[in-house]
């Protein structure tokens, strides 16, 4: 069957175009669940194509694998919690760069039997019988050419690390570990690992295919992922999901070269590329460099002892809460974690309702970094069937809190800050927030007098003009709708 390959090819083409229109509509909310399933199909196609490669072996195990896999994710995405989904991307992040690590393995391992033995074309014991890499369209005993070899042990470092980093973020942002842990002298041990990862990967890149350099290599570009994300803080998690997204997406292209597999290349470069200018925005969002990103303490405080807070945290009931409210001309409601921690989203959304039937202008504020990966507000609000003319980016909606008679924050802490403002020994001093201690009354829906994700406190919570209702999110924001329905009855 000549035509097959031909076939196949022209199958990644047209998977690759739907990966790059369902990334397009993946841009607006209106069109990201019809983005979703045109990606879906591309790598379905993909996958069919792949799994009718002539040269391929082990196809049983293969859609073994394949479908042990679906089964896995359909259980785990209709299980998990919208609140547990950061930490779920962030393990299908780890679990995409380990799998491009794993093929960066198998490559070297097989290098180094080949030169070592040789085996005739005919023999049952080729390294193609065997081999799990076995997606070569070339001879499996045809070595890597020097480019493939580089990519592939570049891929391998890449995928490492995005696999290793990812596994302790899916850890803090479960609760495992402590948001930070740091040690004395930690960028100087950071940077000596990752000389080493790069001094183990040069030497591979170079010929000397060894185990013991090979087994080298692994060992500390998986320590260097490790230390690079134990001592990030969780308000931090945002840019980290999306920097390791990014990673995992350039090892896969990378791997691909190495299989000569198109469809990898692709969906790596596109996955790679789309992670890079998030992982941007997010930085940007946060007052960050990348190089910060890369290799800054994140979450430390710069020094010095922080400011005081004066005042104190003043009470409101709920009633007084939904009267001042019914009463504006002009609301702003800004979700945060604690929003999705108490799945208020949609409470919050039937609150919203009654204002606007009422003749308020309700507007929702969104942080690019709000919740723990980005759009995770967005997420919440569309699955509560809030229509998106009604939600606002950070830029657009801050030069209205001067004019916005009440602010009503559900769950945020870190990004309505005012010490990033005033605070230079604060963690989050420069991370732009949403300026909602410019409005005329704020107030403040909190379970108690913790502190947020930063771990520091708010001065928000301690303003004139700000009034703290304290309480779940769900259980408050019915509060608020019962009471309101009471005004009207």
């Amino acid at each position: 069957m000549s035509w097959l390959p031909t076939l196949v090819k022209a199958c990644y083409f047209l998977a690759a175009l739907l990966f790059i229109l369902g990334l397009k509509r993946m841009s607006s909310p209106r069109t990201a669940r019809g983005g979703i399933v045109w990606a879906g199909v591309g790598m379905l196609l993909a996958v069919l194509a792949t799994l009718a490669l002539p040269e391929l072996h082990h196809r049983g195990l293969i859609l073994a694998a394949v479908l042990i896999g679906v089964a896995a994710a359909w259980w785990s995405g209709r299980r998990v919690a919208m609140t547990a989904m950061p930490q779920m991307v962030a393990l299908y992040n780890g679990m995409g760069g380990g799998a491009a690590a794993g093929i960066g393995a198998v490559e070297l391992v097989a290098h180094v039997q080949r030169a070592a033995v040789a085996v005739p074309d005919t023999s049952p014991l080729r390294p193609e019988s065997w081999a799990i890499g076995a997606l070569h369209q070339v001879p499996a005993l045809a070595p890597l050419s020097t480019v493939a070899l580089v990519l592939g042990v570049l891929g391998a470092l890449i995928g490492a690390v995005s696999f290793s980093g990812s596994l302790i973020a899916f850890a803090k942002l479960q609760g495992w570990l402590d948001r930070r842990f740091v040690f004395p002298g930690q960028r100087i041990v950071n940077l000596l690992v990752l000389l080493l990862a790069l001094l183990h990967g040069a030497m591979l890149a170079g010929g000397d295919l060894t185990m013991p350099v090979i087994a080298g290599f692994f060992l500390f570009a998986l320590l260097f992922g490790l230390l690079m994300t134990l001592p990030i803080g969780g308000a931090d998690m945002p840019v980290v999901i999306s920097l390791y997204n990014a990673f995992t997406g350039l090892a896969v292209a990378f791997e691909g070269y190495v299989l000569g597999n198109e469809a990898m290349i692709i969906a790596g470069m596109v996955v790679g590329a789309a992670g890079t200018l998030l992982t941007q925005l997010m930085a940007k969002a946060m007052n960050r460099s990348l190089g910060n990103v890369l290799f800054g303490s994140f979450g430390a405080a710069a020094g010095g002892a922080a400011q005081e807070i004066a005042g104190s945290q003043k009470p409101i009931e709920a009633a007084d809460a939904a009267v001042m409210m019914a009463y504006a001309e002009r609301v702003a409601i800004v979700p945060g974690y604690g929003m999705a921690v108490a799945q208020a989203q949609h409470k919050v959304w039937e609150f919203a309702k009654l204002l606007i039937e009422r003749g308020v202008k309700v507007k929702f504020a969104i942080h690019p970094v709000a919740g723990r990966m980005p759009g995770h507000m967005n997420v919440l609000l569309a699955e509560a069937g809030v229509p998106y003319d009604l939600i606002e980016d950070m830029d657009d909606i801050n030069p209205e809190f001067p004019n916005t008679d009440v602010v009503l924050v559900i769950g945020a802490n870190d990004v309505v800050n005012p010490m990033a403002k005033t605070d230079p020994s604060s963690p989050i001093y420069g991370m732009p927030i949403l300026d909602v201690a410019a409005a005329k009354q704020v107030i403040v829906i909190k379970r108690g007098k913790g502190t947020g994700f930063a771990g520091i406190e708010n001065a928000l919570f301690y303003a004139d003009n700000t009034r703290m209702l304290y309480g779940d999110g769900q259980a408050a924001a019915g509060q608020l709708v019962s009471e309101l329905k009471a005004l009207d009855g």
